[in-house]
């Protein structure tokens, strides 16, 4: 009897989740033989789940896909938060789950994706089904693991554009603001800040001080350079914001007409230096185009182990590179805990005997 594997892609996307579905394909083809398995392709992630949008996918669908952005499965979000809540559709949607799952009369489900997903792929577990995690997030925030997929390639792309931005802030004397994907954890505004050569660097884990920052740009300006760069996380918060809930900080912003935290920090930025200040938001063309070849192998490696885990029937476990060996974690140890950037980090640390300021 067939092997019949489940896969699908949820949450946002992000270069290499092509690459991941065809390598735990190939490699599931190769170990169990191609006649002894069937994949189970699952539209728009937990939603597909959900309203039973899966189809039986041939071999050929996975050829030519290892440079091919996106996902050819289709992702939308589905908060974990409400995944155990009926809402006005009246779906029990862990119900409604377990009996795709069943209809489709999977033996694993194989979910690709970033903290969310994880932990509904607990849930998933938790409740008697098959399931093998993939850790996919350009936010590198998954914990548990060294790194994601899609990381650096994302790295890649925002240091391009901090790379381009030095030319254009050169030419026009400025300080030029950009605005990097990272709501929770500042991984790919650190790594794309140092490799893109930027002054000032603002992520969540250390609250900033804009005087502080100001003080640094002005000094720039003093010693004779006519621009500065400042790598900004969308998801920073000020010193005195650190101090509120989120809902706090959300309310004060909406009265203050805040529309962004990087759009407060130009302005403030060119109202305290008197320097003209502009911002940039690559937003999602970090997400977007083909894998770097680091993703490329990474996510090989990581399909590989799944399949792995799938011929030796080790399931409720997610795929991991910890200190640069591939293995797995047992979804109960990972799901639901975040990996941030530590204070004291060596990358950090780093950066500030670069002379990067952090605002601290």
């Amino acid at each position: 009897m067939k092997k019949r594997i489940g896969i699908l892609t949820s949450g946002g996307d992000c270069p290499g989740l092509n690459a991941t579905i065809r390598g735990v394909v190939k490699a599931c083809y190769e170990m169990l033989g191609e006649d002894n398995v069937q994949i189970v392709g699952i539209s728009n992630g937990y939603y597909g789940l959900i309203h039973n949008m899966a189809k039986d996918m041939q071999p050929s669908d996975f050829s030519g896909i290892l440079t091919l952005g996106g996902t050819i499965l289709g992702t939308k979000r589905q908060p974990y938060k409400m995944m155990t809540v009926i809402g006005e559709d009246n779906i029990d949607k862990v119900k409604s789950m377990k009996e795709t799952y069943k209809k489709q009369k999977l033996d694993v489900l194989l979910t690709l994706g970033g903290n969310g997903t994880h932990k509904t792929s607990k849930l998933l577990a938790d409740n008697g089904l098959n399931v093998i995690g993939l850790p996919k997030t350009i936010d590198n925030d998954i914990y548990g693991t060294d790194v994601t997929f899609g990381f650096h390639s994302a790295v890649d792309i925002a240091t391009d554009t901090l790379d381009r931005l030095h030319t254009t802030a050169t030419s026009h004397s400025r300080i030029m603001v950009c605005e990097i994907m990272g709501n929770k954890a500042g991984w790919l505004t650190l790594y794309s800040g140092v490799a893109g050569g930027a002054d000032v660097i603002l992520i969540p884990e250390i609250p900033y001080d804009i005087n502080k920052v100001c003080d640094a740009l002005i000094k720039r300006s003093e010693k004779g350079k006519n621009f500065s760069i400042v790598a900004v996380a969308e998801g920073v918060f000020d010193v005195n914001e650190a101090q509120m809930k989120k809902k706090e900080r959300a309310k004060k912003r909406e009265k203050e007409g805040i529309t962004t935290a990087t759009n407060r920090i130009a302005s403030q930025i060119q109202q305290i230096t008197g320097i003209e200040t502009r911002t940039c938001v690559p937003g999602h063309m970090l997400r977007g185009g083909s894998p770097s070849a680091y993703d490329r192998v990474l996510a090989t490696k990581f399909g590989v182990h799944a399949a792995q885990l799938i011929r030796d029937e080790k399931y409720g476990r997610t795929v991991a590179m910890v200190n640069s060996k591939i293995t797995s974690n047992k979804l109960e140890d990972i799901a639901g805990l975040t990996k941030f950037v530590q204070q004291d980090s060596q990358l950090v640390i780093t950066a500030k005997d670069l002379g990067i300021k952090f605002g601290d």
